[in-house]
C-alpha cells in the first residue's frame, strides 16, 4: 500500500538543536541545499549520543572506493576501502581510537574541512576554495587517491531531518551523482595507478549529525550515471525512518532535486544478499542486482554494527514531480546494517 506522507520543505537556515541541545522543532523538514546549523552537535550539551560523520564512496568502471571519518564522542571510527572490480579484490583498512582526538569534524557541513590522523589512516576532505567541488585525499597500507568530487553549478542535495523525539534526532545530506576525477594508486611493489575516467566516474556524500538511539536499522541505497543523455541520482533510504513524518527518498536529474514523500517498501532476501533486491511504492519501482557483498561486523563492549552493503544496478523508473525517469544499469549500492552503541 503506498505511504505517501507530507513533508516540509525548508528555504531558510535554521538551527538544528536548542539551547537546551534538544531537537528545534523548526529544523524538521528537508532541503535542497544544505542550510543546517549543527554546532550543538558537538558534546558539550550532551556527551556520549552524539553521532558525527562524514561518508564518501566513488564507483568507477573499475574501481570502488570508500572512505568515512567519523566521530561517536567515545570513539572516532575511520575507514579506506577499495575494491577492484576488475578482479574481485579488496582492500579494506579501518582504525578505532578512544574518544575524539583522532577525527577533526565541521561543525557544520561547509564549516571547514574534515580529518584524521592515525598510525594506519590519514584523510583530508577539504572544500575548494571556490566552491565548485571537495577534494578527497587519504593514504593507508597498499593505498592512494587524491580525488575531486565537483559540483556543479546549481546542483542540489537532500537534507533531512529525523526527529525520532526531541532527544533523538538525526540530519543528514544525502549528495548524490557528484562527478569525479583524479586518481588511485593501489599496491606498493610495484604500485598501479588508476586515473578515473572523466564522465564515468562519480561521488556520493553521506554527511551526518545528530543524537542516536541505542540501537537502529536501516536501509540505504544510492546510485549515479547517464541514463540517455541526462545525469541521474537516487537516494533511498527505509526503516530508520518510517514512522517520523520525514523520508531520505529522492531522484537528482541533472542537478535538480525531486523528493520522494513515501515510504518505500524494500524486499530483499537476507538468506542471499546477491539476489536481487526490489525498492517499491506508489513514486518507485526499482530492481536492484547486486555483484559484490561488502560484509562488515564490529562487536565492541560498547557498540556493534553489523552490516551488508551490495554494490550492483539499479534499472526500473522513479517519479520526479510528475514525470516518469526510466533508469537503465544505475551503478550504486544498496544495505542493509543493524547498529548499537
Amino acid at each position: 500500500m503506498a505511504r505517501t506522507i507530507v513533508e516540509r520543505e525548508l528555504t531558510a537556515p535554521v538551527a538544528l538543536c536548542g539551547p537546551d541541545g534538544r531537537l528545534n522543532p523548526d529544523a524538521v523538514g528537508w532541503t535542497r541545499t544544505p542550510l543546517h546549523d549543527t554546532s550543538g552537535i558537538d558534546g558539550r550539551r550532551v556527551w556520549g549520543r552524539n553521532k558525527r560523520w562524514e561518508y564518501w564512496a566513488i564507483t568507477t568502471p573499475t574501481h570502488i572506493v570508500a572512505l568515512t571519518v567519523s566521530s561517536i564522542d567515545y570513539a572516532a571510527v575511520h575507514a579506506i576501502l577499495v575494491h577492484d572490480r576488475r578482479d574481485g579484490s579488496t582492500i579494506d583498512r579501518s582504525a578505532i581510537a578512544p574518544l575524539g582526538g583522532s577525527a577533526t569534524l565541521p561543525a557544520s557541513l561547509g564549516d571547514g574541512p574534515a580529518r584524521t590522523r592515525t598510525k594506519a589512516i590519514e584523510i583530508d576532505l577539504d572544500e575548494l576554495a571556490d566552491g565548485s567541488g571537495t577534494r578527497l585525499r587519504g593514504r593507508a597500507e597498499g593505498v592512494r587517491f587524491d580525488i575531486i568530487a565537483h559540483r556543479p553549478a546549481g546542483h542540489e542535495s537532500l537534507g533531512v531531518v529525523v526527529p525520532w523525539s526531541s532527544r533523538r534526532f538525526q540530519y543528514t545530506v544525502k549528495d548524490v551523482a557528484r562527478p569525479a576525477t583524479g586518481w588511485l594508486e593501489v599496491g606498493d611493489r610495484p604500485v598501479e595507478r588508476i586515473e578515473l575516467p572523466e564522465g564515468e566516474s562519480w561521488a556520493v556524500l553521506d554527511h551526518g549529525r545528530g543524537r542516536w538511539p541505542y540501537k537502529m536499522i536501516w536501509n540505504w541505497g544510492a546510485a549515479s550515471g547517464v541514463v540517455d543523455g541526462r545525469t541521474i541520482g537516487l537516494q533511498l533510504g527505509g526503516r530508520w525512518t518510517d514512522g517520523t513524518g520525514s523520508t531520505e527518498n529522492a531522484v537528482v536529474v541533472d542537478g535538480r532535486l525531486h523528493k520522494i514523500s513515501e515510504e518505500l517498501d524494500w524486499e530483499y532476501d537476507e538468506s542471499d544478499w546477491l539476489a536481487p533486491w526490489r525498492i517499491h511504492g506508489e513514486h518507485a519501482e526499482l530492481r536492484f542486482e547486486p555483484f559484490w557483498d561488502r560484509v562488515s561486523a564490529t562487536e565492541l563492549v560498547v557498540f556493534g554494527s553489523h552490516g551488508h552493503q551490495c554494490f550492483g544496478h539499479y534499472s526500473g523508473w522513479v517519479d520526479a514531480d510528475g514525470e516518469r525517469i526510466e533508469v537503465t544499469g544505475l551503478l550504486g549500492w544498496a544495505e542493509d546494517v543493524r547498529n548499537r552503541w
